[in-house]
């Protein structure tokens, strides 16, 4: 990629303000990226926002997918059965690859002493090729990260690269992540890869994003604008707060998408396999600890 001073700018396609969709008794939950929206989003299939204080989500199944978990408030306890266990921080992130099939669990830490957490959870879609890999969980240690660094801007790198500091994260798909602090009149450029697409979603403050300075505060979704070629995403903090933004973008993978519930394959018939095979208890037995 060209130095990223001298790459054209990305503009916004559109801003979003997600609406919350409701949950059950122990979670509420919105859309914050509407799913499945891969002429824009490929291969990102969706962004959810949910806020849990009580046994949040108990265990349940997964195939063909990757998930990508970043804790905004309180401490996140994942479990799976085949072995993963982890408890997330204010700035953690997880990525599990699904794969063949893993059965998991995910709720606030201490949740009898009433902990509560709030997160976002990213589904990428995995390529064809790669959708009965092994399962795989990493955590991803906000504080570990690779740290890009200018006057008023601290970027931290999980995924992909950011001003040519790279991100430790291990994935299927090519996916940039980032979490990013600027100061107030501070800005900082992003670099977009060729092709890739996706959002950033500003979780405080308010500032000014892409080529046209499209005004974004908190709790609102920037969806790029789908182009070919590197670019830059240029993003400042307005106002008397820092502006905080998490974004993700990736490589679309333009194949056949259908999904079921917790299931996401290529076609049909791979789909009634899964259900099948979750029944039948090849995803393996849910842990009784």
């Amino acid at each position: 990629m060209t130095s990223t001073n001298t790459l054209p700018g990305r503009a916004v396609g559109r801003v979003d303000t997600p609406r919350a969709r409701g949950g059950n008794p122990q979670t509420d939950k919105s859309a914050a990226v509407v799913p499945f929206d891969f002429e824009h989003g490929d291969p990102i299939i969706g962004m959810a926002e949910d806020w849990y204080s009580s046994t949040g989500f108990d265990w349940h199944p997964h195939r063909g997918f990757e998930t990508i978990t970043y804790v905004v408030e309180g401490q996140l306890e994942h479990r799976d059965n085949r072995g993963g266990h982890g408890v997330l921080e204010v700035g953690d992130a997880q990525y599990m690859t699904a794969g063949r099939g893993i059965i998991h669990s995910e709720r606030a830490f201490r949740h009898d002493a009433g902990g509560s957490v709030r997160t976002l959870q990213v589904w990428i879609n995995l390529p064809a090729a790669d959708k009965m890999v092994e399962p795989a969980y990493q955590d991803l240690r906000g504080g570990q990260m690779p740290t890009r660094t200018a006057e008023g801007v601290v970027v931290r790198v999980f995924s992909g690269v950011s001003g040519g500091v790279r991100g430790p994260a291990s994935n299927h798909a090519e996916i940039t992540m980032i979490d990013a602090r600027v100061e107030p009149n501070h800005s900082v450029r992003q670099e977009i890869p060729s092709g890739q697409r996706g959002f950033a979603y500003v979780l405080g403050g308010s500032g000014r994003f892409g080529a046209d300075g499209v005004p974004v505060a908190a709790g609102q979704v920037v969806r790029l604008e789908a182009v070919e070629g590197d670019t830059a995403l240029d993003v400042t903090a307005e106002g008397s707060e820092p502006l905080w933004f998490v974004l993700f973008t990736g490589t679309p993978l333009r194949e056949p998408v259908v999904h079921y519930g917790p299931f996401v394959m290529s076609t049909e018939q791979q789909i009634y396999e899964a259900v099948a095979d979750y029944n039948a208890g090849v995803f393996g037995p849910i842990p009784t600890a």
